[in-house]
């Protein structure tokens, strides 16, 4: 069983970072390598190695940049992946998918058992297996053990 989560709005507060539509509009990858977090990453991490040890593949599916080139799909990649580094250091993913924006993101599923955090609800409705909001991540993974 896969648990995966999305990054822009699930763990990372993209959003929040100051100037970040504007950013992302000029190319720039700042807000995705600066953007606090959303959830208590130390006790994020602890779930996520005990969910690992338990059996279940641990994953990241996220979008790249709605307006993007290469060179800045390149910069984003390295930008959200130095994100996880930094702050889910621990943690040793299964897979992290970083695809073009508005890509079906059930193409990581492989059972109608497997778990989508996601603040999009189009994503989750499409998901196809069960998909969760943000608002009890943590909650939810106590329950899975």
């Amino acid at each position: 069983m896969r648990i995966c989560f999305d990054m822009d709005g699930t763990i990372a507060n993209l959003y929040g970072v100051e100037n970040w539509l504007e950013m992302l509009i000029a190319h720039d990858p700042t807000p995705y390598k600066n953007a606090d977090t959303l959830v208590n990453m130390s006790l994020l991490a602890r779930l996520l190695n005990k969910l690992q040890n338990l059996g279940y593949e641990i994953g990241i599916i996220s979008w790249l940049s709605k307006d993007s080139s290469k060179e800045y799909d390149d910069a984003v990649i390295k930008a959200k992946k130095g994100w996880l580094k930094k702050r889910l250091k621990s943690v040793n993913f299964d897979f992290i998918k970083i695809v073009p924006y508005g890509t079906d993101k059930n193409i990581v599923r492989k059972s109608d058992l497997d778990i989508l955090f996601d603040d999009e609800k189009k994503n989750r409705m499409d998901w196809g297996g069960v998909a969760y909001d943000v608002d009890n991540i943590i909650e939810v993974l106590k329950g899975l053990m």
